[in-house]
């Protein structure tokens, strides 16, 4: 689940500084970093980064050097092979904000914030997989989701995205110092795709 042992780690990235990070490998491999570490409130939605170039090239680059430092690429150039693992994401604390669909969202509805990207991209919304890796890091004590979501015993929380909210929760334990998951839960909104009738004739002798 940590895949250095270290509940909040110390990244360091050439020409761009340090970064504190929270490392998960559960669901899908993801650097946590917080939202004003990296220059965003942590409220964004898509428009205001993937126009971005500058923000893309920063981010791969944080990414490949997260990716050596989690063990996943024994160097730069072997992670640059592999644009899917690890996802970035970045968090803050619950804060008033408006989502894509024009949706008000109140920080009284949500524990905290996270943003993540995919293949480049800010994403739409959340990552199945990478919602499982959310609801870990908050189940573990001091990591950042934990932290951003006020910290402590965390079995649940509903953290906003560009497009709402989702909720999530897990349950973890320590055991001989290593943190292992037992279980994480996730809902999930669901719409209507269609409804109609269907004629059925009498039968005929």
């Amino acid at each position: 689940v940590l895949p250095t042992g270290n509940i909040v780690d110390t990244l360091e990235v050439l020409d761009e500084g340090t970064f504190p990070v929270t490392m998960i490998n559960s669901g899908i491999s993801t650097l946590f970093f917080n939202a004003e570490d990296l220059g965003y409130t942590g409220t964004e939605l898509q428009e205001a980064i993937n126009g971005d170039i500058n923000a893309f090239a920063r981010f791969e680059k944080i990414r490949l050097y997260g990716a050596v430092h989690m063990g996943l690429s024994p160097d730069i150039e072997t992670a640059k092979r592999s644009q899917h693992i690890p996802k970035i994401a970045f968090v803050s604390g619950p804060k008033d904000y408006t989502s894509s669909s024009g949706a008000v969202i109140s920080a009284n509805a949500i524990n905290c914030h996270v943003r993540a990207l995919s293949m480049g991209k800010l994403h739409h919304a959340m990552m199945g997989t990478a919602a499982v890796a959310i609801g870990t890091a908050a189940a573990i004590p001091g990591t950042l989701v934990n932290l951003a979501a006020g910290g402590g015993s965390q079995e649940s929380i509903t953290f906003g995205h560009p497009s709402g909210t989702l909720k999530v929760g897990a349950s973890a334990m320590c055991e001989n110092g290593q943190w292992q998951v037992e279980q994480v839960v996730m809902s999930r909104s669901a719409r209507i795709l269609m409804e109609g009738f269907v004629r059925v004739p009498e039968p005929t002798q």
